[in-house]
């Protein structure tokens, strides 16, 4: 696309991803040499002064995690982890990364894993992307033997050794607490905040976890450094962003821009407008932990501090786009099915919580008397407890479509009928 500016994806659809002479041709690995002859301190500060965030969803500082998991101890075990398990509905970003260009990601975890002292890392990928799985073992088994895994890279001194571990298909597993207990070989069940996995992750060491999104970013701002990638994107929200668009659009996709583009923008220039010529109905960003966005919102920017205080989130970058002729109230139940089935049961109130919601809803709308503007606030106030009194954030998710649908959408339906 003409407005495109890939830094993630740059190598994708350009190089042969089981080809590491194409990969280094394409100044593959130029990073981790430049990291290398840096003091670990110059890493992680070089990452924290780009101001990129976490592109798994939450948003967090990413330099702030790399240099708490880096300064807690100097020489005990260290992990790095990358988290692959992509289970958010309506994104393929970190697939698509994997797929096309895997020495960028392993690139990417070894630069983190020496910002920090760790010697040992994981990518863990979802067990369903089967062809991310291949070809991600085949770039680490061709990285060892290029001598950019193992030990004594590239004659640095620096020893660290990269595996993968499989998911199992729960959608749970991507929140990285729960991550790490599927890791051990555990139950995917998740743990108590604090400690955090900085301090106590896996096997009770310092572990730092990323997204395939945000490691992905590391060899181009370690290549060109903090101040370039702060001149791209906004202010608060530098860089650039996979968004992944689907539903009613022309042209679904996966595509890179600069943050701040808008949603207007996403929809109507890159993915050509809504099928059919149908009138725009809403948007869930950030798919089914996400929010609505309704056509008041087409010309907000896409970036973390803007949609926040229009009341979104920008999540994982999923777009999914509906035509006016969607029943939005199905759509609701179809979300609420999905954290019912995923609930690990661990604590109460999610395990419950989310049944009732599912069959709350199920149930108002078989009858003819169907009234949103009883039934969704209603449903507001339990998923709020939900929220507040759950374990981990699938019991604080529903909460945010819901009351997004309702207050954006909804309400204003409900008034002109």
């Amino acid at each position: 696309m003409p407005k495109e500016y890939r830094i993630a994806l740059r190598n994708c659809g350009l190089i042969n991803p089981e080809s590491i002479d194409e990969f280094i041709a394409a100044d593959g690995y130029q990073a981790l040499r430049k990291a290398l002859k840096t003091e670990p301190l110059g890493i992680y500060k070089e990452i924290y002064d780009s101001g990129l965030r976490g592109r798994g969803g939450a948003g967090f500082l990413t330099g702030t995690k790399e240099k708490a998991a880096a300064v807690i101890c100097s020489d005990c075990q260290k992990y790095v982890i990358c988290n692959a398990d992509e289970g958010e509905p309506g994104t393929f970003k970190d697939r698509i990364i994997m797929e096309t260009d895997p020495h960028t990601l392993i690139e990417g975890v070894t630069i983190a894993a020496y910002s920090i002292g760790a010697n040992r890392g994981f990518i863990y990928i979802r067990g369903e992307y089967e062809l991310c799985i291949q070809r991600v073992q085949h770039a680490i088994e061709q990285a060892y033997s290029h001598g950019f895994l193992g030990e004594n890279i590239l004659g640095s001194g620096f020893n660290f050794h990269l595996e993968i571990r499989r998911g199992a298909g729960s959608y749970l597993c991507g929140e990285e607490l729960t991550l790490i207990e599927s890791v051990e070989g555990k139950r995917g069940y998740p743990r108590i905040k604090p400690p955090y996995p900085a301090e106590k992750g896996l096997w009770g060491a310092p572990t730092l976890i990323n997204n395939v999104e945000t490691l992905a970013n590391f060899p181009a701002i370690i290549l060109n450094g903090a101040k370039w990638y702060r001149s791209i994107g906004t202010e608060k929200s530098p860089g650039t962003k996979i968004f992944t668009i689907s539903g009613d659009v022309n042209k679904p996709g996966f595509y890179e821009f600069p943050m701040g583009i808008t949603l207007r923008e996403l929809i109507y220039e890159v993915a050509g407008g809504i099928r059919n010529g149908k009138p725009f109905g809403a948007a869930l960003i950030g798919g089914a932990a996400g929010t609505f966005a309704s056509e008041r919102h087409l010309d907000v920017q896409m970036c973390y501090d803007k949609l926040r205080d229009v009341g979104l989130t920008l999540g994982s970058g999923a777009v999914i786009v509906m035509d006016g002729t969607r029943n939005l109230n199905q759509t609701m139940l179809s979300i609420f099915k999905f954290f019912k089935h995923e609930s690990c049961g661990k604590c109460i109130p999610c395990r419950i919580g989310t049944t009732q919601l599912y069959e709350a809803l199920k149930e108002s709308l078989t009858h003819q008397s169907f009234k949103p503007d009883t039934v969704y606030p209603d449903l507001i106030r339990q998923a709020e407890m939900i929220a507040r009194t759950s374990l981990c954030p699938l019991g604080q998710s529903p909460m945010l479509p819901l009351k997004s649908l309702w207050e954006h959408i909804l309400v204003k339906q409900t008034a002109n009928r």
